[in-house]
Parts: structure tokens; sequence; C-alpha cells
């Protein structure tokens, strides 16, 4: 049976239901229609305002090349006369720019569109979001109790990295930020004309610096500046945006006919944590060592402080109630009284009037204050006083005491309006601001350990290729019966070893001073078999990580939980939770039997068990980390996304069998072939749901972190998103989200297939000339978009690429292949061989959550690329032999592929289906080719300049190459 299109019949169905529900499909077309108009003429206003700029600046010729200034109808108009070098390096600079006030443009127009339905329709308009998950559950049942019981079980961790995908400089992202509220001003209508002429002047000030800001970075990343990237987020970003979210959260919640009693303390909230792998991230990247470890835990703690002495500074400027007015209750003059006696020693280090009773007479509430924040640490604080705050739980103690004595005298409003986010800040934050996670590869342990078991004297094998697994478990469980460590502290071990312990090392004498809570995780980068997680406990012996519980416990602190109910059999366990991370087809495979040995093994028991009570979780917990970058790598996108929806269900149920909590972290990118997509549709795609599916951690990578959280109000929306989400799915019902669907065997039997016509292609003789030559990739090796390398140990093969500049070249070369490859054949295949399957399928892609986003994803990047464009990259490989093979296997994919998306969709056009996916690709399309053209022209020359031997004209022709990489980045709004 050929494939054929169903002729409108989703158009029909379309015209039906407006016939029939006239208003609302008329309102949704109408609103879109706004927004496409909202955005062209935005963006029209703010790019001639560039264009006066670079009038202004000599550059009328560039100005005349930029799109949208007449309206955006003129975005497909016909390029002019020729530009010299010069000009045309301007004009990517301009183009770059240009690409980067439409996705402001576009940003701000979501959010005026997203206010627009909320005011309009309540906040159960917005799909997604607290409104909508609320109105959810009031329709199944659920009463204010189970609702409040259920957010508060919620628990979402975002982890930023700093993987090197961010192609713009921090300077240019702060500085977009600023431009982006001045836009966000000028929405407002209140303004006179001499006012709103003058928004007019400060943006064309702000577009006049932007265009005189270098694009490149003269250097390359460090840590240091990712690590301070990073924290200013933290630091700065999402303090703001916790008032926010809880404001939407309790509002929602009331609007859907919950009682809003349930939710005001802070404690009944949604918890949310975030988590950090900048300084932690070793795999395969020099520039982290256990210095810049033990730096960056103590930058993250200090960090943590000072958003909290900020808070309360600002709180003592606002709580000026006099005792007179209101006297105060016994519980707040209890805490003076005992705070005044027990800080008497610091008083004497204090200047003159500073003392909280001097500096604020007969104001109860700012002396209480006052006396926090002398408790609170400070960056050289002697934690041996005894007079500091040891933990978070000392400083929520006294907030409490705080609101409850304004709720005593009836200021029961200003206690939520300005001691409770303080709280909830504290919750979130604690004294560690984000956990450090420290993940290393694999190979690097088994190297590390193989040193230290032959210091040990271990009996090994002539090498590890010798090293089976059955042998390794046996040697490895020999140690872990053994308290004693395998060689002295200062024995002379392998490189490898020393790097290893070293970073073990900081953390144990971090932990040790300052508490666990900081401590994220040791996640084991390309798990593939039991032996990997156990060299980690063996290696954690040697740091002192790993030892009797009770000993671990009394060391390193009780955290929030409690110990008293701490039973364990006698042996070894780990305080710091070790994570698997599987990342490919094979190793996802595996995860299952993997995951089943390592929870039944006694020493991981133990650590549950520890980790449990020192962290106060209610069962023990689990943690295992899935990898979307490789996955898709190694097998493509049907195949990675079925394997990872396979190995999740059955890890949920090995973990479930073993009485084990699971937490899954999602190593998500910025593109679908990295995992990325809608994160309502790929929460809903989950194949867990229930109590276990309440927590969750996420990657949020690259630069994923500005376009999420750069502002507020797009932060805030982000958030909601997940943690509204995550609420989503842990209120399903568990058994029904495990079950596996009918079609099941059909997907997994093209998911094989697929791999099969990936695998084919990248295995092709010729495929490496091609990729090496018909995408930038040489050049994107040649950036300086972060501070890791682009390869794992530098050798030149495709298995030691990393995923990201993987990606990132095709992305740039505009054919996103990872996203769609193998797709295409394989369902054409079914609907030859099998029709009647094949049409299962077709309704599956509606009613199946999985299936509908893997699609969609599918279509959204199916819809970015361009033949064309492809074409003329393809035109950069040398032989014709790798140009004709691999591109005629490309051009052939595409167009199979296109085609069955149209079958699967009804062949009703993008632009009915997806309307605002279609317009922004519509209106980068002139642009985009400008750029695409001049990188080819300038990656011809560059590659002839280094094939000469001529390095110092290779090198002068780089910057303006890594300009292009830069400004087609902008225009997709993507990288890796």
């Amino acid at each position: 049976m050929a494939v054929h299109a169903r002729q409108g019949s989703a158009v029909a169905a379309a015209a039906a239901t407006a016939a029939a529900t006239d208003t609302p499909v008329e309102e949704a077309a109408a609103r879109r229609q706004a927004d496409q108009n909202k955005v062209e003429a935005d963006v029209t206003f703010m790019v001639s305002r560039l264009a006066e700029v670079l009038k202004a600046d000599g550059y009328g010729e560039v100005a005349a090349r930029l799109p949208w200034v007449n309206g955006a109808a003129d975005s497909a108009a016909p390029a002019s006369a020729a530009l010299d070098i010069g000009q045309r390096r301007k004009l990517v600079q301009a183009l770059s720019l240009s690409f980067q006030l439409l996705n402001m443009v576009e940003e701000n127009a979501a959010a005026q569109g997203r206010r627009h339905r909320e005011g309009a329709h309540g906040l159960a308009a917005e799909n997604g979001l607290f409104g909508s998950v609320f109105a959810r559950l009031g329709d199944r049942g659920l009463n204010s109790a189970q609702a409040a019981e259920l957010l508060a079980s919620v628990h979402v961790e975002p982890v930023l990295t700093a993987h090197p995908t961010e192609a713009k400089r921090q300077t240019m992202v702060e500085q977009l930020r600023e431009l982006y509220l001045l836009l966000f001003k000028r929405e407002s209508t209140v303004w006179t004309k001499w006012e709103q002429d003058q928004i007019t002047s400060d943006i064309q000030a702000a577009l006049a610096i932007l265009w005189r800001t270098g694009d490149l970075r003269l250097k390359k990343l460090d840590v240091t500046s990712e690590r301070r990237a990073v924290q200013a987020y933290l630091r700065h970003k999402f303090p703001a945006v916790l008032p926010q979210l809880d404001a939407r959260l309790r509002t929602a919640f009331e609007d859907a006919g919950f009682d809003g009693a349930l939710v005001r303390s802070p404690g009944s909230l949604p918890r949310i944590s975030f988590g950090s792998w900048v300084g932690g991230d070793r795999d395969g990247h020099p520039g982290v060592t256990a210095s810049v470890t033990a730096e960056t835990l103590l930058e993250l703690r200090q960090g943590a402080l000072d958003v909290h002495r900020a808070e309360l500074e600002k709180l003592v400027a606002k709580l000026s109630l006099s005792a007179r007015r209101a006297p105060p209750p016994s519980m707040l003059l209890n805490a003076l009284a005992e705070a005044n006696e027990n800080l008497a020693p610091l008083r004497k280090s204090l200047p003159a009037g500073a003392w909280p009773t001097e500096r604020n007479p007969g104001e109860p509430w700012r002396e209480m204050i006052g006396y926090m924040l002398l408790r609170l640490p400070t960056s050289a604080e002697a934690l041996a006083s005894g007079l500091h705050y040891t933990s978070p739980a000392e400083l929520l103690a006294d907030l409490q005491i705080l609101g409850a004595s304004l709720d005593a005298v009836g200021a029961g409003k200003i206690a939520d309006t300005h001691v409770a986010p303080i709280e909830r800040a504290v919750q979130v934050f604690g004294f560690h601001l984000a956990a450090l996670d420290v993940r290393e590869n694999s190979t690097m342990h088994e190297h590390a350990l193989w040193s230290l078991l032959s210091v040990g004297g271990v009996s090994l094998p002539p090498s590890a290729g010798e090293w089976d697994e059955a042998s390794r478990v046996e040697v490895l469980n020999r140690e872990l019966d053994s308290l004693r460590p395998l060689a002295h502290p200062h024995a002379a071990l392998a490189p490898q070893a020393k790097t290893v312990l070293d970073a073990h090392r900081v953390v144990a004498r971090h932990a040790s001073i300052h508490g666990i809570a900081g401590i994220g995780s040791f996640i084991v980068s390309m798990t593939r078999s039991l032996s990997d997680l156990l060299a980690v406990y063996v290696l954690g012996k040697e740091s002192g990580l790993v030892g009797p519980p009770a000993t671990l416990a009394e060391h390193f602190g009780s955290g929030s939980g409690s110990l008293g109910e701490l039973k364990t059999e006698p042996g070894n366990a780990c305080i710091v939770p070790v994570v698997p991370l599987f990342e490919t087809v094979g190793d996802l495979e595996r995860s299952p039997e993997i995951m089943s040995a390592f929870l039944a093994h006694p020493v991981t028991q133990r650590s549950l068990a520890l980790q449990q009570a020192i962290h106060g979780y209610d069962r023990p917990r689990c943690q295992v980390m899935v990898g979307y970058s490789d996955s898709c790598k190694d097998g493509g996108i049907l195949s990675s996304q079925w394997h990872l929806h396979v190995a999740q269900r059955k890890l949920s149920q090995v973990c479930a069998d073993a009485g084990v909590d699971v937490v899954f972290f999602h190593g998500r990118g910025g593109t679908v072939s990295r995992g990325a997509g809608p994160t309502h549709r790929f929460l809903d795609a989950l194949p867990v749901g229930g109590p276990e599916a309440a927590a969750i951690r996420v990657t949020e990578q690259g630069e994923s972190i500005a376009a999420k959280y750069s502002n507020v109000g797009t932060a805030t929306y982000n958030l909601e998103l997940l943690t509204a989400g995550v609420t989503g799915v842990a209120a399903r019902g568990a058994s029904a989200a495990s079950t596996e669907h009918e079609l099941a065997p059909v997907v997994e039997d093209l998911a094989k297939r697929a791999h099969w016509a990936y695998a084919e292609l990248i295995s092709h003789p010729q495929f490496m000339t091609y990729f090496s030559e018909g995408t930038p990739i040489d050049a994107l090796e040649h950036g300086v978009f972060g501070s890791r390398p682009s390869r794992r140990t530098g050798q030149r093969t495709l298995a030691d690429l990393r995923a990201i500049p993987w990606t990132f070249a095709w992305t740039q070369s505009r054919v996103y292949l990872p996203s769609w490859y193998g797709v295409g054949t394989v369902l054409h295949e079914l609907a030859e061989a099998e029709p009647h399957n094949f049409e299962r399928f077709r309704a599956a892609v509606r009613d199946w959550p999985f299936l509908q986003y893997v699609i969609g994803n599918i279509e959204a990047s199916l819809a970015s690329v361009s033949l064309p464009i492809v074409r003329d990259y393809g035109s950069l490989v040398s032989s014709d032999a790798a140009r004709d093979a691999i591109g005629s296997l490309i051009h052939n994919e595409f167009v199979r592929t296109d085609s069955v998306l149209q079958v699967l969709y009804d062949d009703v056009p993008l632009a009915l289906r997806r309307p605002r996916m279609h317009h922004t690709v519509q209106l980068r399309d002139r642009g985009l080719r400008e750029l695409h053209a001049e990188q080819i022209a300038l990656l011809k020359h560059w590659r002839g300049l280094v094939a000469s031997g001529d390095s110092v004209s290779a090198d002068a022709v780089l910057p303006p190459l890594l300009s292009t990489v830069n400004a087609i980045a902008s225009g997709l709004r993507t990288t890796g």
C-alpha cells in the first residue's frame, strides 16, 4: 500500500468545529493573528531603530539589507547590490543583532499573549500552568486537602550546566536583557508622547551600544567565567522569580475552588531546589580540577548567604512596627531576650550604636531581624564560636517566630508579603545556593581504581582489558567488605587516581565543615556495568565518604533529617548518592539489569537508608540519570526516544520492586536531538506517573539558560511549566502511566529499524568525509563557545566527538540530521507492509502523549531544514563520491519523512496546524539565507588557507567566520 494523503479531512473537521462552536475557534484564530501582527510590528520598530544606528555610523548600504525594516512582508525581498568585504562583515553583525531583536520581540509577544488570555479567561486558560493543572485536579474529584498534599510532595530541581552551546558573550546577554526591559516598558499605554519618545531614544542608545560591542569572545571561556554566569542566575534571577511563582500558585489554587489557607505557608508549597554542574563536571574537562571544585563549593555557599543577607537587610528597612502601636507577643520578647544574651560576645566587635536594641529602640521586629543578621555567617565565620547559624533550619526557626509574632498582632498580611518569601528562599537555597554534582566518566574511574588496587597490593590481571565483569565485581566486593583504605593518603598514585581521589577529598572536606546539603551526587557518565558504580564506592572509601553509617552521620552532620531511626546492618555505606548515567542505546537497554543488581547490593541498601535518614525522606530514594544527547547521536531520534521511554518504565518497576522511590534526572539539551521540546508535552509523555513521579531533576544547558531565565517574567513562566507539569504527572495514576501501550510492539520494531537506517548512514564509508566538509564542524572546534573541549579524549573519531558539537554542526548547516533521519524510511515501510498498523500509528499520534510529543518534535525539526541550503553546504565537499552518496541519502530521506508526516497529519499544511512555528520560520528566511551564504564562502576561503599552510591569514579569517556561527545561532534560536 503506497502512502497517500487524506485530502483535507482535518480542514473539514476544523470547519465543522468552527460552525458548531463559532466563538472559541474564531477567537483563538484572531488571537494568533493578533500575536503575529504584534511580532511583525514590534520587530519592524526595533530593527528600524537599528537601521538608524547603522546609517548614523556610515553603514547605510548594510541598513538597506536588513529584513523587516519596512514591515515583515519585506523579509523575502530580493537582495540589493553586492557589498564589499568590509560591508559583508558588518552585515553579518547587523543580521545577528536583528535576529536577537526578533527573538526578544517573540519572547515579549508570547508573554503579552499569555497575559491577555489569562486576563480574558482566567489562569486555567494557559495549558501546562498551575491554573489548568488545578482545574484538572478538581475535575478528577480531588478535594482541597488532597490537592494540597499532592503539591507538598512535588520536588523539582533544574540543574544548570555550562556546556559549550551559548554562542553569545555574557556581556551581550546582559545588554540584551536591559533592552528587553525597555521593550517591555514600551508596552504600557500610560506614557505620554514625550515619554514614549524618551523610551524610543533609550532603545536607540541601547542598540548603539550593542552595535559597537564585540559579539565574539576573544579568549576561550574558563570555568571561573562560566561559574560567574551561572551564579548570576542563582543569586539574582531565581530569588526574584520565587515570589511571583508562589503568588500564581496560590491564586490558581483558589480559582480552582480549593482552600487557599492550605497553601499559605512556604512549607506547604512544592519543593524547589537548584543544582549545578559548573565546577563539578569533570567528564573530559581538564579545567575542572579539585581546587576548582573546592572554590565552587565555597562560592555557592557565599552566594546563598549573600542572598539571605540582602533580603534581611531589605526586611529590616520595612518592618518599622512600633511597640507602642502593637505590643509584641511573648514569643518575640523571649526570642529577643535569648538573642541579646547569647550574642553578647559579638557586641564588642560592633561600632557604637550598631547593636539591635540601640539601633532600633522600641521597634522589636527590627531588633529581631538585626539579631538574625548578626547570626548569619560571614565569609570568614568562626564556626566553632557557636554564635552563628550552623544550618538554614536555625534561620528558618527565627523567621517563623518573626512571622508568627506578626500574625499574633493582626499583621498576617505583612508576614505573608514580606517574611514568607524569605522563608521560601531559605528553604530553596539553604546555605548552599545549588547542590554541586561531581560527574566523571566511568573510564576515568576504571583507570583510577586500577592504580589504587595496584598500590594496595591487590592481585590484578596484566591489563584492564583482560579483567572481566565477574572478576571485577568480586574484587570490588572484597574491598567494600573491608574498612581499611587501599592506599596511604600520600602514596604515589597514577595521575588518574590522584585526580579522582582529590575531587572526592574536596567533597569530603567541604561536607565535614558545612554539611552535606551543598553536595549533589557522584554521577558516573557512560555507566555500562555494575562495577562502574561499585568502583565509586571503593574510591569513596579512600576519602572518607564511604564508611560505617553511624560514623558518617556523626562526621557529616544530620541535616534536616532525624537519625534516631537509622537502622542498618554492619558494614560500609556512602553518604553521597552514586548516580548512573545511561547515555547510549545499548546502555539504556542494559540499565534495568544494572540497576537491579546495584539496588540489591548491601552497600547501596545501607547508603540509601543513610541518605533517607539524613535528608528526611519518607522512603529510600535513588536517582537515575538518562541521557538524551548521546542516545540520539548513537541511534537517531526514534530509537533514542523509544529506548529512553522503555528504560524509564522498566527502571521505575525495578525500583518499585526494591522498595525504593526513583528520581529520574533528565539530561536534556537545547535541541530536539538532545531532548528539547515543550516542557509540558515532555512531562505528559513520560512513561511514569503517580507519587513516585513527584520528584524530578532536569538539566538546563547552554543557551537554554539565557532563553528561559534571563527575564523574570519568562523565568517565572518556565519554572511554572516545570513545577505545574510535574504536579500533573504526580496526580495521574501510577499503574495507568506505567502500563505498556497497545502499540508498543509496533513502535519497538520501528525504533529498531530506524536505528538500522540511521546506523547505515553514519557508518557509510563516505559519511565522515561529508560531515567533516559539508558542515562547519571544524570551525566550531576552533570556536570559544565554552570551557570544555569538543572531544572527550582528543581523538578525531565520531565516537570521541561530544553530542553537542555534533548537533551544533548539523544545525548550522540546516540539516538537523539526528532529529529526523530514519523516520521516513521506517514509516513508509510500515505503510507498505502493514497498512493496518500504519493506521493505528496515525491514530496514536493524536491520543498517545509519547508519540504526539516525539512526532511533533520531529516535525518541528523538519520545518527548519532547508534543502537548498543543505545543498549549498554539500558543495563544500571535495569528494564527488561523498557529496553524491551522502547528499542523495539525506535528500531522499528528507522527502520520505516530509511526505509521511503530511499523511500523519491529514495533509493539513503546517501553516494551519502550527501557525506560530510556521510564522517564525518564514520570518527568518531571508536573513538566514544571507548568513549561510556568507558562512559557506568564508568556510571555503578559510579551509583553503589552512590547507596551504598560511596560518596567519587563516587566523585572520576565523573571527568573521565564527561571527557567522553566532549570527546563525541567533537566527535559529539554537546551537547544539
